[in-house]
């Protein structure tokens, strides 16, 4: 076992996160669960309480941020897939065959669903997890079947009502906070002297979350979302030019104090948006800005370049805060701006070619489904078989664990064991200590649930012990005996992870096979970014090349922390992988600062030149692109560096020296970035031998 993986196992097991749940949402949830049980207690329907509760504890984790729109329909499908899930389950439970080929169709699908994202993929989890429970409780009456899956479905629809019950209160807020969390970020970013060129500012989760956010399939519409995609463009511009300002190493005292001032606006706009208000505190911080500004770059002669940063900076500023002032539901009328594009990536027409594109077995998220359907229908059948007591643990466990890599599957999988036995034990001692009052043990499972939802982005282990109890006492007002049903539930834990582990070592997916195409994609994406850079009108193309370009650098950071915890990963290949990940952010970062430059002046000297290298940089970068894929050396790339000599020598005639300065030093840099990956690539051996090995069926770790 490879030191980095025995690492990661104890970071498994030790590494408590921030929680990211907010504190009123965990409650929000929570009450949908306890609730209508309480409710049916009081009334005498306790098993109509326990019905709803169960479909709002199944469908709480789609309960996600964003939109009002984009949250109601979420949770709708949901609950629609929890409801149609729990009918199958009940009609057919007791029929082997039936239940066999139904689990082989639900895992199939819901797997397949990992290529629409997390938040979908939980509808596919869920729907696996209903169908084997309501199958171990089949209802023979087809009437009563459809009326406890309605109960389920209702508990999903409950808790979509309590997820938009402020709505008319807090409109516009998810929007709002996902704008803060970036000018939040911005606000950091300026207060940075200087960055790593390993980094890549630009390609955020938090600026992926606002893209999905602001321009995703079910965004709203009116005068107050125009605003906020004015300020999606000017976080845009203005990260950019915060980017390109890192460069500047000119007066590094007038500097550091402009760029303080940076970040306070930022940071008041920030504020704003959190509070739904005026943003007072960023319009004093951008008059101070001003000042200062005059001050200490009144002579540009000076300071030319950093002066020139600073007054383009100021203007995207001033124009954040005015858009700030107009977002929210009290700004909507006075919001005047255009509505930005939706990303061809984002349209709701993609779903049917997304899932066609990936009916292949290249495809991960088809070897997922795969496994998914195999595991869980070979799950249900050994349960059956054996006859374990409470069985249905066995497939379920395994539908929780089982993800798409090694690395999630080994996580999920050990630590559901050990928050398993964690919830044994916390569940014994806290039934102990209760008073043996049902209402009494319905207070206990409303803290335990808060405490799960709470903490199941924080450390799953715990989040696991805590859903332990919460399950426990939920099934104690059926009839189901605590001591019992834990102790069932660990047994099955340990066989349905064991299980899932199973599948992966029969039929691997490694990603250390995969990290080459991810790679490859990214600096296609790079490329693209590049291509598009050299037509300097098109600046909505820009903007789209750039999103493609931080989702594909997204892609392939995951790639290479799912690989580094991978069993048997040569170090060697981790290595190269990841010094080609670094130098193609560098990469990223020349493309930035041009595309900064570009957005600061009108028109460039000797324009056509700088397009025509630029062309052949992004021609060099997809034929790089190109040989990563293909598991070959580069060959017949552009020579870059005469190009970029005779470039400099075309702008020395130039007069505008600032404009020149930095086209030179851009260009260089773009030169030296290309011919470095060239020189990465060109030494990849690994890339290629362990790709090799995985399609002859001889990939180390038990690869098949």
């Amino acid at each position: 076992m490879p030191y980095s993986f025995r690492n990661h196992l104890v970071e498994s097991l030790t590494r408590i996160r921030r929680p990211d749940v907010p504190l009123r949402v965990a409650i929000r949830n929570t009450a949908a669960v306890v609730l209508p049980l309480g409710i049916g207690m009081a009334t005498g329907h306790t098993a109509i309480g326990l019905g709803i509760g169960a479909g709002a504890l199944d469908t709480m984790f789609s309960d996600q941020p964003g939109p009002y729109r984009q949250r109601i329909a979420r949770l709708l499908l949901a609950s629609l897939a929890a409801g149609l899930a729990s009918l199958c389950g009940f009609l057919i439970g007791d029929q082997l065959l039936p239940m066999l080929l139904a689990t082989l169709a639900t895992g199939f699908l819901g797997g397949l669903l990992v290529v629409f994202g997390t938040d979908i993929a939980r509808v596919g989890m869920t729907s696996m997890i209903l169908l084997v429970i309501t199958a171990a409780e089949p209802i023979p009456s087809p009437v009563e079947a459809i009326a406890a899956s309605a109960l389920i479905f209702a508990g999903g629809l409950l808790l979509a009502l309590f997820s938009v019950a402020a709505w008319p209160l807090q409109r516009y807020w998810p929007e709002r906070n996902a704008l803060a969390e970036v000018y939040r970020g911005l606000a950091a970013l300026a207060r940075q002297a200087s960055h790593d060129d390993a980094d890549a500012p630009a390609l955020t989760d938090a600026m992926t979350t606002l893209q999905q956010t602001l321009l995703g399939r079910h965004r709203a519409h009116g005068r107050a979302m125009e605003a906020f995609g004015v300020l999606l463009e000017l976080a845009e511009r203005i990260r950019l030019e915060l980017v390109a300002m890192s460069e500047a190493h000119a007066a590094p005292g007038a500097n550091a104090l402009l760029r303080a001032d940076v970040a306070r606006v930022l940071q008041g706009v920030a504020e704003a948006l959190d509070a739904g208000e005026s943003p007072s505190r960023a319009m004093h911080a951008l008059q101070t800005l001003q000042a200062s500004q005059e001050a200490l770059l009144g002579d540009e002669t000076t300071h030319r370049n950093m002066a020139a940063h600073f007054h383009a900076l100021s203007g995207q500023l001033a124009a954040a805060v005015r858009n700030a002032n107009w977002a929210g539901s009290r700004g909507e009328e006075r919001a005047a701006a255009a509505e930005t594009r939706l990303p061809r990536a984002l349209r709701g027409s993609a779903t049917w070619a997304t899932l066609r594109a990936n009916f292949t077995m290249r495809s991960v998220a088809f070897r997922h489904a795969l496994r998914c359907a195999a595991c869980l229908s070979l799950t249900l059948l050994v349960s059956r078989l054996w006859q374990l007591p409470h069985g249905y643990w066995l497939p379920m466990t395994a539908a929780i664990v089982l993800r798409p890599d090694f690395a999630a599957t080994f996580n999920f999988g050990l630590l559901r064991v050990v928050g398993t036995v964690l919830g044994l034990l916390l569940t014994t001692v806290l039934l102990y200590v209760t008073p043996d009052a049902p209402w009494a043990h319905l207070a206990l499972m409303g803290l335990l649930c808060v405490a799960f939802r709470y903490l199941a982005s924080a450390h799953y282990g715990i989040a696991v012990a805590t859903l332990t109890g919460t399950v426990v006492i939920l099934l104690s007002f059926e009839g189901v005996g605590s001591g019992a049903a834990v102790m069932d539930r660990v047994i099955n834990t340990v066989l349905g992870s064991g299980m899932a582990l199973l599948a992966y070592v029969v039929w691997p997916t490694w990603e250390r096979s995969r990290a080459r195409a991810a790679l490859s994609a990214m600096l296609s994406a790079y490329a693209d970014y590049l291509a598009a850079l050299a037509q300097p009108r098109q600046r909505d193309v820009h903007r789209e090349t750039r999103t493609a370009a931080r989702t594909a650098r997204t892609n392939a950071q995951a790639s290479l922390e799912r690989m580094r915890v991978e069993p048997a990963t040569p170090p060697a290949l981790f290595d190269l992988a990841s010094a080609l990940f670094a130098n193609g952010n560098r990469l990223a970062r020349t493309a930035m600062s041009f595309e900064a430059l570009l957005d600061e002046h009108e028109s460039l000297p000797e324009e056509a030149a700088v397009c025509h290298f630029i062309k052949h940089a992004a021609k060099a970068t997809h034929a790089l692109a190109e040989a990563l894929q293909q598991r070959r050396a580069p060959a017949g790339l552009p020579d870059l560096r005469p190009l970029q000599h005779e470039l400099a020598q075309c702008l020395a005639v130039t007069r505008d020296h600032g404009k020149t300065e930095l086209l030179v030093r851009i260009s260089d840099r773009l030169t030296d970035n290309v011919n470095t990956l060239a020189h990465v690539i060109g030494r990849s051996p690994q890339l290629t031998m362990v790709d090799d090995r995985h399609r002859t069926g001889h990939a180390p770790g038990g690869a098949a």
